[in-house]
């Protein structure tokens, strides 16, 4: 019986390598023709439609980005910001369509094993008028989006400091 049992684990551990590797596959292939390498890290560049924070988490996914900061700007369909109510542990979203981000700027960390982006820009519309603060979404419109990543050597965990209910990044002996 135990030759059975293990080769029932053996059977579950491969269709478990085999589901992971595709999946990460499928991410690089989504990342396609959107970055390249560059002495300090990666530039990005999104596209109509494209979700900027989706694929910031795609691209620490498959370069395997042990934490970083980034910059960008570009044009955007939609842009959805949050003002954090600390009393009700919740964000207060207001949504911008068709405007311009004239500054993005943000951190990429790691919470429970997935990627963890923590953003905020500052976005205007026609009239000039500028809005901004914590990003939630961000969708690339007409035109594109460029985004400069730049590495860190050390990998950074978030975790939720209990004294204040959010996210905050930990820097090793620091938390």
């Amino acid at each position: 019986m135990k030759p059975i049992r293990l080769l029932g684990l053996a059977a579950a551990l491969a269709a478990l390598v085999a589901t992971a590797l595709p999946a990460r596959e499928a991410q690089a292939q989504d990342l396609k023709g959107k970055y390249v390498r560059t002495p300090t890290g990666y530039l990005m560049v999104l596209r109509n439609g494209d979700d900027v924070i989706a694929n910031l988490e795609r691209l620490a996914v498959v370069e395997q980005i042990p934490s970083a900061s980034f910059v960008g700007i570009g044009f955007m369909r939609e842009a959805t910001f949050g003002f954090y109510d600390f009393s009700r542990k919740a964000f207060d979203p207001k949504t911008f369509n068709n405007v311009e981000v004239a500054n993005l700027t943000g951190t990429i960390a790691w919470k429970e094993g997935k990627p963890s982006i923590h953003a905020h820009g500052l976005v205007t519309d026609g009239s000039f008028m500028a809005s901004g603060g914590h990003l939630l979404g961000l969708t690339v419109g007409t035109g594109s989006s460029e985004i400069t990543v730049l590495l860190h050597p050390e990998k950074y965990e978030r975790f939720v400091d209990p004294a204040i209910g959010a996210n905050v990044l930990g820097l090793p002996g620091h938390q």
